[in-house]
């Protein structure tokens, strides 16, 4: 769980898109956020579900934004090798 702070005029493309195989929920705390990968505008109290391989941004900012994610990664992602 992270909350992530995006500057006014924020521009992730030179990241490209994000891919993850595990789920992750967004909470848009303030500002705007625009993902790319779905051309949406995800507004100041917007709650979206990513399912493991949701390819999401990049993303745009026109003033501060900020994120909370949580991520449920597998331990075995987490640790780098298989659980027990």
């Amino acid at each position: 769980t992270r909350l992530t702070r995006f500057s006014a005029g924020a521009d992730t493309s030179s990241f490209g898109s994000q891919v993850h195989d595990y789920p992750e929920e967004i909470y848009i705390i303030a500002g705007r956020l625009y993902d790319q990968a779905f051309d949406l505008w995800l507004e100041m109290g917007h709650y979206a579900s990513r399912p493991p391989g949701e390819v999401h941004g990049p993303f745009i900012t026109e003033t501060e934004c900020i994120v909370l994610e949580c991520s449920y990664p597998s331990q075995k992602a987490i640790l780098g090798r298989p659980t027990h």
